[in-house]
């Protein structure tokens, strides 16, 4: 029989200086009103100075470890998906790999935008599976605030900072992962990304003047990517598993706007009660989104072992992704 792989232990962090849309009035031509009508929004939370990705990184792998009661020493991979690296190089990964201990470990950093964890969770958990590793640690964490445009009102308003991690390794039979379902559509890179500070545009005084190294997005065109794919992925992803949307116990989606999320649990047919929201309390935290939110219902006592959870995002790429748990705690 094939190994049953899940999430061990959970763990998360977000800053303390919170940026409210009262604030952003006095920033940018926008108003609480028209943020909240439009994304759901009224906080996001905003990393300290000199506070960088790894810090919150090792944070969250921390809390994670100790919820799992996972020594540093027992993991041999640590995955960090951010789309707000530290530095070019060396990788996020290892720096969090060093700082918390995690000698025997592997480690590298996933691009995949927003959908970064639940990439990182499919990559993990089939590594674990193969036998290739006994338990690994993936993070989801995001210093946005250092690539926005605060002038730009149609990107500010909507970025946050933060970290999850979780432990992965193996669970009880008839547990943990289920489905998978990853994919990409690389003629949409266009709609959202940094122009500037990779080997095509190097950095310069054009592209700094230009202000190509923030977040540039056609909003439009992510919104209606976002509507058509949110839907056919977390199908995929249950038909792998054998199930129906009916079988969901909770949705936990990509906390980018609260009408993308209504516009996911109506295709799939799931009342609102069973998806987890918290885009009004921390904004778009990109790669961090779906590991807070899960921190969240744990804590929260929302989730059950043995009950099916659906992790569904999407991101710059543009790519999509969804999974299917049995949750194994």
């Amino acid at each position: 029989m094939e190994k049953a792989v899940g999430i061990l232990g959970l763990g998360c962090y977000v800053p303390e200086k919170v940026l409210t849309n009262h604030d952003l009035e006095k920033i940018v031509e926008t108003s609480d009103e028209w943020i909240v009508e439009r994304t759901g929004i009224k906080n996001r939370h905003i990393a300290a100075e000199g506070e960088a990705t790894s810090d919150m990184s090792v944070i969250a792998a921390e809390r994670a470890l100790a919820d799992a009661g996972v020594s540093p020493e027992e993991i041999e991979l640590v995955i960090v998906a951010t789309a707000s690296a530290d530095h070019a190089f060396p990788s996020t990964a290892c720096l969090v790999q060093d700082r918390i201990g995690a000698k025997n470990a592997a480690a590298f950093d996933l691009s995949a935008g927003c959908s970064g964890f639940v990439y990182s969770l499919g990559v993990a958990s089939q590594m674990v599976k193969s036998g290739l590793y006994k338990k690994a640690l993936i993070i989801g964490a995001e210093t946005l605030s250092r690539i926005m445009n605060w002038e730009d009102r149609n990107t500010c308003v909507l970025f946050g900072d933060g970290a999850g991690a979780a432990v992965i390794g193996e669970v009880e039979d008839g547990l943990g992962v289920l489905g998978i379902d990853l994919g990409s559509d690389g003629s949409g890179g266009k709609y959202l990304f940094q122009p500037a500070g990779g080997s095509r545009r190097p950095a310069s005084h054009e592209t700094v003047d230009a202000r190509e190294h923030f977040i540039h997005m056609n909003g439009n065109e992510v919104f209606k990517f976002a509507i058509q794919i949110m839907g056919k992925t977390a199908k995929r992803a249950l038909a792998k598993a054998g199930l129906e949307p009916a079988d969901v116990d909770l949705l936990v989606p990509h906390q980018a706007n609260i009408r993308i999320i209504n516009s996911a649990a109506k295709r799939l047919k799931m009342p609102m009660e069973k998806v987890w929201v918290n885009v009004d309390k921390y904004g778009n935290t990109s790669a961090a989104s779906i590991p807070i939110a899960l921190c969240e219902a744990q804590e929260q006592g929302v989730l059950k072992k043995g009950g099916t959870v659906l992790l569904v995002g999407f991101g710059a790429g543009l790519t999509w992704s969804s999974i299917v748990l049995k949750w194994s705690k």
